[in-house]
């Protein structure tokens, strides 16, 4: 049986070619994440200020020259490591936690992993990349600050979010204000970051989670007439 419907060779050639530049495209995504893994790593330990194209192709033993290929100056270096350092937090933090059951479950397993962010060492010696960079850019303009400020507010909106989802559910008290718990489930990440990072204090990890239960029960719904 004939196709009704015959390819001409051309247009063979031109699928062909198109499924080769696919395979192409994905080798190359493929090498550009490796390196933006190796820069969120470096930049972990040196800061995004010290994070260059020569210092990254030192790292990965790669000429200048191919490292331009894929970034054409340092700003777009900083720029696209810290938006793969988001894109892991969002994988390794977020996204898991999102699978849980609504309410306390998921914000439980939010600031699990969040404290298991602070203290991986395997691909970042130096610690969560976002909060350096929180010291670095505080009070410094320009694309990189803009970059890191939207992603932590967008971050702060989703342990906002949980919250209300949790008060909801009926596990956490209407009075609560998710506004004031999620700064303060803020500030128990940055003192176990602190504490684990910089003063080597591995009970930090446990307080963190003993701080964290304190709250909860101090925001238990109340029964009521209580």
């Amino acid at each position: 049986m004939t196709c009704s419907y015959p390819l001409k060779r051309n247009e063979i050639v031109a699928d062909n070619e198109r499924s080769y530049y696919r395979v192409q495209m994905r080798k190359g995504e493929q090498t550009r994440t490796l390196i933006l893994n190796e820069a969120v790593a470096l930049a972990s330990q040196v800061g995004l200020e010290g994070l260059s194209i020569g210092s990254l192709a030192g790292r990965l033993a790669m000429s200048k020259s191919g490292l331009f290929a894929h970034f054409g100056s340092k700003e777009d270096l900083q720029l696209l490591t810290l938006k793969q350092a988001q894109t892991l937090f969002f994988e390794q933090v977020l996204s898991p936690a999102l699978k849980q059951a609504r309410g306390l479950p998921r914000l439980r397993a939010l600031f699990a992993n969040w404290l298991a962010w602070v203290e991986r060492n395997d691909d970042r010696p130096g610690g969560c990349l976002m909060l350096a960079a929180s010291v670095e850019y505080d009070d410094r303009p320009g694309a990189v600050r803009d970059l890191l400020v939207a992603g932590q507010r967008e971050l702060r909106g989703a342990i906002v979010k949980a919250i209300r989802i949790a008060i909801d559910e009926g596990h956490l008290g209407s009075q609560t204000d998710p506004w004031q718990l999620s700064f303060e489930l803020f500030g128990i990440v940055l003192a176990t970051h602190h504490d684990l990072r910089l003063l080597g204090d591995a009970r930090a990890l446990g307080r963190a989670r003993d701080t964290l239960e304190r709250l909860l029960e101090a925001h238990r719904p109340t029964a009521p007439g209580v």
